[in-house]
């Protein structure tokens, strides 16, 4: 039979686990800041989702919040305005597309499509331009809905784009109604 015989560990196969170790611990201590300053700041987080009382928000009235650093109109239409918005055949629209993050990508941009809440009173999209990013105006335009008069772009009172150079409809964002709260994001 043969012996095998083991070597054992001298000082330089110690000296060399032990700068290995230290070494790793090292760049483990180094690189944690540097992907640590990646992750969303808690401005950021604050603003992922916002709640808004909608209580006060009578028929006519419109709000403007902040959620993600961009304005959000939210906007209790009239009887009047959910007629005049339902009345738009699709053919007369720019973009067809509703643009709304509630619903399966492709549905088009009925009136139905756009509103929300529990009777389609509300109607709540990003107020961002589609064209540069300018902030419309409400109530204000060739259809009563929004105006963007940096470029010209006229929205109607279901936020699609109707005239001027914007692309694409305003966008909606994902909403919960819960009783008289609202949860944007």
């Amino acid at each position: 039979m043969e012996e095998t015989k083991t070597a054992e560990p001298s000082r330089r196969d110690f000296l060399y686990v032990a700068t290995v170790s230290v070494g790793a611990i090292g760049v483990a201590l180094v690189a944690w800041p540097l992907i640590h300053q990646m992750n969303p700041d808690a401005a950021a987080l604050a603003l992922a989702t916002t709640e808004v009382d909608i209580s006060g928000i009578e028929p006519g009235m419109a709000v403007t919040v902040k959620w993600r650093g961009k304005p959000v109109f939210i906007r209790n239409r009239t009887d009047a305005e959910i007629a005049e918005a339902r009345a738009v055949p699709l053919a007369d629209l720019k973009d067809r597309d509703a643009r709304n993050a509630n619903l399966d990508g492709g549905a088009d941009a009925t009136d139905e499509n756009r509103a929300s809440g529990p009777d389609g009173r509300f109607l709540v999209m990003v107020g961002v331009c589609t064209h540069l990013g300018c902030v419309p105006l409400g109530e204000a335009g060739n259809f009563g809905g929004w105006f963007c008069p940096c470029h010209g772009s006229h929205y109607d009172t279901a936020g699609r784009i109707r005239t001027g150079p914007a692309p694409q409809n305003l966008e909606i964002p994902v909403l919960d109604f819960s009783d008289s709260m609202l949860r944007i994001g």
